[in-house]
């Protein structure tokens, strides 16, 4: 069966930053895999359509690993760095 894609939206506020991407499970933690766009508002949005279940997840704002505030929880990823927690049904 095929597995249902959900389209969720992630916001950074990073007004500072040069770049930010998101970076989680669900590309291998791949700074390059998926840069965010900067918003006239100043934020950084990307929408991502993800599978149900929950998934790890940060912004990565010019280099560094950064919680997302907004985040349904916190764990750790594989490096047991706190990363951020969505769940997605």
């Amino acid at each position: 069966a095929a597995q249902t894609l959900r389209a969720v939206n992630f916001i950074c506020h990073a007004p500072q930053a040069t770049s930010v991407s998101l970076v989680g499970d669900f590309n291998q933690w791949d700074p390059a895999a998926h840069p965010m766009n900067q918003m006239p508002d100043q934020a950084w949005m990307i929408t991502m359509n993800l599978k149900h279940g929950h998934h790890r997840y940060a912004f990565l704002v010019d280099g560094q690993l950064t919680l997302d505030p907004r985040a349904q929880g916190i764990t750790r990823n594989d490096r047991n760095e706190r990363v951020s927690l969505v769940p997605v049904s």
